[in-house]
């Protein structure tokens, strides 16, 4: 019987001090634009994830208004 590694299929969840870290930013800083930018989360109860792939399109929708200068 083969095998199949569904784990490569899944997104990867950034907890909060991951995202700060990836972001180089303080936790506080990542909630902010949680609530004031829209930045997509996951909540799952209290717990809250974000996307790995939503946070590279979120930075990249921003990075695109700051050259349209909007």
């Amino acid at each position: 019987m083969e095998q199949y590694d569904v784990m490569p299929s899944l997104q990867l969840l950034l907890t909060i001090p991951q995202v700060a870290k990836a972001l180089n930013l303080g936790r506080t800083k990542v909630y902010e634009l949680i609530e004031k930018e829209n930045l997509p989360v996951q909540r799952f109860g209290r717990a809250i994830r974000v996307s790995q792939e939503d946070l590279v399109l979120w930075l990249k929708e921003r990075q695109a208004k700051d050259v349209g200068g909007t």
